[in-house]
């Protein structure tokens, strides 16, 4: 019989140290899971579609440009290149993605840009490309971290569209592509990327984001509490 309990007192000695053990693990564990969740529930708030963030991303580097889309607007243009980009981007108001298309980045066909007669910088460019193109107007095609713009050789650099700011630029005529470090002007560019991605967010996708995380991170307390506890208890046995 003392042999038995004996084997009793080993048996609880060495649960106790599975389960202090087994703390950091629980924890590791729950947010480990818990981190991806949150990422794909950001994901879908902000893209119900996910399909349509990887065809953007695509057409950085392969625009949509397409001269026979733009037929439409070549009547009455100048012949000028700079006077037709803003001729052009008047007859092409701005509007954020979030305002066309409901998600907060996204980069459509230059049909699509021209059936809604409205966009941000990334239609705007692929518009007037189509239109240079068409015209057999010489261009470049540059892209920054917060910008997309078509740039000429009678085209006067600013704050947003210069040399120093793009990351990536293509030359449709030579088939040129051109990637450097930009000079990141931080504020500039944060406030630029606030408006355009926050600031237009809907009200209601904003609730549906904070709702989940909320929700999620509430389930991983409690999950931890709990399995905490469950550990707690096996330790004091």
């Amino acid at each position: 019989m003392p042999s038995f309990e004996r084997f009793l007192d080993r048996l609880r000695s060495t649960l106790r140290r599975v389960a202090v053990a087994a703390r950091p693990a629980v924890r590791f564990q729950l947010a480990y899971r818990t981190g991806p969740l949150i990422g794909l529930w950001i994901l879908l708030v902000l893209y119900p579609n996910p399909f349509s963030l990887g065809v953007s991303a695509y057409r950085i580097f392969h625009p949509d440009i397409n001269p026979a889309a733009v037929e439409p607007l070549l009547d009455g243009l100048p012949s000028d290149p700079l006077e037709i980009e803003i001729e052009l981007l008047r007859r092409i108001p701005y509007r954020y993605d979030w305002e066309t298309h409901g998600m907060p980045w996204y980069f459509p066909t230059t049909a699509k840009v021209v059936e809604r007669g409205e966009g941000d910088c990334k239609a705007r460019a692929v518009v007037v490309a189509s239109v240079f193109e068409h015209l057999g107007i010489p261009y470049r095609f540059n892209s920054s971290f917060v910008h997309i713009w078509v740039e000429y050789d009678q085209k006067a650099p600013s704050k947003f569209e210069n040399p120093e700011a793009k990351f990536y630029q293509q030359d449709p005529e030579t088939g040129e592509r051109f990637f450097q470090v930009p000079d990141i002007q931080w504020r500039l560019w944060f406030d630029s990327t606030k408006e355009g991605l926050w600031d237009v967010m809907p009200m209601s996708r904003k609730a549906l984001l904070f709702m989940g995380i909320a929700s999620l991170v509430t389930a991983r307390v409690l999950l931890r509490r709990n399995a905490i506890k469950g550990i707690d208890n096996v330790s004091n046995r």
